[in-house]
Parts: structure tokens; C-alpha cells; sequence
């Protein structure tokens, strides 16, 4: 997997397959912000939902941020861990403060 399509086909896989984790924090954060583990999946298998950011150095493991959409139509970000041990890390709402268009972070 050395493309961002490649691993984005990836994660999907895994997702189809339910064979994926849902960390502690991700579920905190998935309640905090109103997100289901169905717009979760939805999102990371929807047509729209593309790679933002990768994090190849990443403490807890090789990971990305992807930008999705849920049935309702609401833009989540999800950071999602790469095969062979696929799991969401965190999700949330993009905040306008913090990001320019959902794909571009505000500088500092």
C-alpha cells in the first residue's frame, strides 16, 4: 500500500467487513459529538470520504485523518489506524475555527 487510494481501499475493506475497533477515546469522542458507529461506517465507505492527512510516525501506530460525509449529510473527520490492525482512533465535527473548508487546517 504505498498510495493514499490504495490505503483509503484499504480501510474500506476492513469497514465492509466489520473488521475494524473502535477505541475508548473514539467512543467518547463519537458520543461527545452525536456521531453513531453507523455514520461512522457510513462515512469511511461513502463515495465521498477521502484522506486529509497522514500520519505515517504516529505513537499509537501508522494512521490517517479522513474526511467523510454521513447519510444526514454532515461532514465528520474520523483518524482511523491502518491495516492490519484498523481502528478509529477519534472522530469528530470539523471545527470552522480550526479548518478552512474541512480539508485545510487554519495555521496556528
Amino acid at each position: 500500500m504505498t498510495g493514499r487510494s490504495e490505503r483509503l481501499d484499504a480501510i474500506r475493506s476492513a469497514f465492509r467487513r466489520r473488521e475494524y475497533r473502535l477505541t475508548v477515546h473514539g467512543l467518547r469522542e463519537a458520543i461527545a459529538e452525536r456521531i453513531s458507529v453507523a455514520d461512522i461506517e457510513g462515512a469511511i465507505i461513502g463515495d465521498t470520504a477521502g484522506i486529509v492527512e497522514d500520519y505515517p510516525d504516529d505513537p499509537r501506530g501508522s494512521s490517517c485523518l479522513i474526511l467523510g460525509v454521513t447519510e444526514a449529510g454532515k461532514a465528520i473527520h474520523v483518524v482511523v489506524s491502518y491495516p492490519p490492525q484498523v481502528a478509529v482512533i477519534t472522530v469528530y465535527v470539523p471545527d470552522p475555527e480550526r479548518w478552512i473548508d474541512n480539508r485545510t487546517r487554519r495555521q496556528p
